[in-house]
């Protein structure tokens, strides 16, 4: 199988992702940052009917901003949250660009909620 492969902090949670992104996005909301532990999130956004999901998962799930619900998907095992689903784009997947671990993953595209940046945050022009 091709592509590329995104998987928790423990590895029991994967989803395969066999496609290139749609879209790149990095996010500063308030919500991005709780959710990592950073400054920002990364997601990279895939069509959801070609991924394969391998392992068991916790779900989480909150309204956006745009109020649009959003299902988190985490291990139960070492926290780590892989991928989302946003109800605004049902055939959607999210997936963290961290948890495919490979330095050469394309780089973000797309740079929103800029109002919420740290100031020391240098982003691409």
């Amino acid at each position: 199988m091709t592509g590329r492969t995104a998987r928790c902090t423990c590895g029991q949670l994967q989803i395969h992702c066999p496609q290139e992104p749609a879209k790149v996005s990095l996010c500063h909301c308030l919500d991005c940052q709780r959710r990592t532990g950073c400054p920002f999130g990364i997601a990279a956004f895939f069509d959801s009917a070609a991924t394969e999901i391998r392992g068991s998962f916790q779900t989480y799930q909150r309204d956006s901003d745009s109020g649009f619900p959003v299902t988190f998907h985490f291990c139960g095992t070492c926290g780590s949250t892989v991928f989302w689903y946003p109800s605004r784009k049902p055939a959607t997947v999210a997936v963290a660009v961290g948890c495919f671990g490979d330095p050469s993953f394309p780089a973000p595209t797309q740079f929103v909620y800029g109002e919420s940046r740290h100031s020391w945050v240098a982003v691409p022009a």
